[in-house]
């Protein structure tokens, strides 16, 4: 009988998205924000627990989605990067209430990913193989989401920079799977992006 693993994913929100202009976090996208439907796509995935980090705009931002049933984590040191982010969830995890075999790490901006993408993700994770499950997009852009089996939670936590998981995956690449994800679009960064994909999105 297999047993059942425990998977938490957690949703990196804690930048002050300077090339945006302004919190993208907080831009609509159809009824709800950004950040919101991340969430909402998030809560329905097979999953354990979902922790949000914040960090610019804590308390505007803790405000909105203080409704959901998730944990938000306040990075103190978002301006040093995601990492920092990456870090203090980890801290999170390895400290809470129940093991957890793996993390599946996304970004607030990825409106694309479906909760169908992050099940087929943990679908394919196999515990205590030292797995890494990235995402690879078209014109092949490796990316987020991307999960990590819990052997990887140290390499993690000691993360301190910008440079995200980049470095912890291309250390273990012979570990790496990839899902690979139909959309040549990974993230949102710039104003253009978004009001691209807004108005291809709702049709406007």
């Amino acid at each position: 009988m297999k047993v059942k693993t425990k998977t938490a994913i957690v949703v990196l929100a804690a930048g002050e998205a300077s090339r945006m202009g302004k919190p993208k976090q907080l831009l609509p996208w159809g009824e709800t924000t950004l950040l919101e439907h991340t969430i909402k796509t998030a809560l329905e995935v097979n999953t354990d627990e979902i922790l949000v980090v914040l960090g610019a705009h804590y308390n505007e931002i803790k405000s909105l989605i203080d409704k959901y049933p998730i944990q938000i984590v306040f990075n103190p040191d978002w301006k040093s990067g995601l990492g920092t982010s990456i870090s203090k969830a980890i801290y999170e995890i390895q400290n809470g209430r129940q093991e957890i075999h793996a993390v599946l790490i996304m970004l607030a901006d990825q409106p694309f990913i479906s909760s169908n993408d992050l099940n087929l993700m943990i679908k394919h994770f196999r515990k205590s193989e030292n797995q890494i499950i990235a995402t690879i997009y078209e014109g092949g852009v490796k990316g987020v989401p991307v999960l990590f089996d819990a052997t990887y939670f140290d390499d993690l936590l000691a993360l301190n920079d910008d440079y995200g998981a980049k470095e912890i995956i291309k250390r273990y690449k012979a570990f790496v799977d990839f899902y690979n994800n139909n959309s040549n679009i990974a993230d949102l960064d710039t104003p253009d992006e978004y009001q691209s994909a807004y108005q291809n999105t709702f049709n406007i």
